[in-house]
């Protein structure tokens, strides 16, 4: 054959469907998402993408359709990671890098991280920030990438100086000479313009609006905590969101900005480090979602004791917000707070998201509810009802794992099969 047929022979079958005829996937155990229980022996069958039954028993009659074995391994919905940055992935040399790559070069990296994502049994993620965000999810979906189903929220939007504010750290005369950031760039500072930066996501492909609430501790700024923006602003956000089919994601660590957020109609509060019993009974009310991210504490907490890791004026925030998230999650889900998992890789190794299950039962969360944050819980806060439950009628997203992770949450770490839309990625 000559070298260009093959070459596209190879493509082919690397892009193509795992099998194209009904699929037999036979669970020794199956995870209920919707009751937390994990259930005996189960049958699924999948064709077209889907799960067009769920039969009781390992052994049940599905004629002639393909055998997957996993009668050895306890299966599960795919797992849901809802706050992600697949573009990035912390370093030292993060912060130069910002000046030196060009977006193309963090495309490349993403390919990788995409695909560690997905083989972690992570069908699906909310990227919370970043351009490359909708264009390698396109990529994904036209199968010419291996990944997560993605959710984009392309560029934050934030306030002058904000955490999400690009120009953080230039110098003068380099932000003389690009200007100031404006809507279209995802910088606000008014009603009006938070409007259009809204409308410009929608211009550009996003599925989700992300808000920078509050400072962050990895922008180059001083204050991790502060508020950004005036509840006003927020609302406008929200509400134009809203005439687009959005949700609006709020990043928020200090106590005014989080409660600005929850006013203002953010379906989600993102890591909420110094969240106090007032923003929680506000949550309850009006049911805000509370994703922890308790990964990215540990992990900024952990490398804020290494000098040159990160920049000066950020090491103190790191060393100092990133060890509360645990202690503050650990109250909100014995106050009632409804929560769903997300571990802001990018902050941390893309691949290793699972981790995450681990630290919440760590602090005190029990691993069903962890399971059902990433299952469940997550597809109510994208607004989907397609998937997190393994149903007849739903997304055929199912991950085998070798060992029970309700008896011990490390099982997590040990995703042996993956199938994502009915193909599968990993056996």
């Amino acid at each position: 054959m000559p070298i260009r047929r093959h070459l596209a022979a190879l493509l082919l079958l690397a892009c193509a469907p795992a099998w194209a005829e009904p699929v037999a996937v036979r669970c020794g155990r199956l995870f209920d998402a919707r009751s937390g229980q994990l259930k005996g022996p189960h049958t699924l069958v999948v064709a077209d993408g889907r799960i067009q039954q769920v039969v009781s028993g390992a052994d049940a009659e599905t004629g002639g359709a393909r055998q997957v074995d996993l009668r050895d391994k306890v299966c599960l919905p795919g797992w849901t990671d809802l706050h992600v940055h697949l573009g990035s992935q912390s370093s030292p040399q993060s912060y130069s890098e910002g000046f030196r790559l060009d977006p193309v070069d963090h495309a490349f990296r993403a390919v990788g991280y995409a695909e560690k994502t997905l083989m972690a049994g992570f069908t699906s993620v909310r990227d919370l920030g970043g351009e490359v965000g909708p264009h390698l999810r396109d990529a994904i979906n036209q199968g010419l990438l291996k990944g997560p189903r993605i959710f984009a929220a392309g560029k934050s939007i934030a306030t002058t100086g904000g955490h999400a504010d690009p120009t953080n750290g230039w110098n003068d005369q380099l932000s003389h000479l690009v200007g100031p950031p404006g809507p279209t760039e995802g910088v606000i500072n008014s009603v009006d313009q938070a409007r259009q930066a809204v409308r410009q996501r929608y211009k550009d492909g996003s599925d989700v609006i992300k808000i920078t609430a509050t400072g962050g501790v990895l922008s180059y700024a001083r204050s991790g905590d502060a508020p950004q923006f005036t509840v006003d602003e927020i609302k406008a956000i929200v509400d134009t969101a809203h005439d687009y089919g959005f949700r609006v994601a709020a990043h928020a660590h200090g106590t005014e900005g989080m409660k600005r957020a929850v006013l203002g109609g953010v379906t989600s509060i993102e890591h909420g480090t110094y969240m106090d019993e007032e923003i929680m009974g506000l949550m309850k009310q009006r049911g805000t979602w509370y994703i922890p991210t308790f990964y990215a504490g540990r992990f900024v907490t952990e490398k804020a004791a290494i000098d040159g890791y990160f920049p000066e004026v950020v090491r103190p925030k790191a060393a100092r917000i990133g060890a509360l998230i645990s202690q503050t999650a650990a109250r909100a889900y014995r106050s009632g707070v409804r929560i769903a998992f997300g571990t802001d890789q990018g902050v941390g190794p893309h691949g290793d998201n699972a981790r995450e299950f681990i630290y919440m039962v760590e602090a005190g969360i029990p691993a069903a509810y962890a399971l059902q944050a990433a299952t469940v819980h997550a597809a109510q806060v994208l607004g989907v009802d397609d998937q997190g439950v393994l149903e007849a009628g739903k997304r055929a997203d199912v991950i085998a794992l070798a060992a029970n992770p309700l008896e011990d949450i490390n099982a997590v770490m040990d995703v042996r099969f993956v199938m994502k839309d009915g193909v599968i990625y990993r056996q």
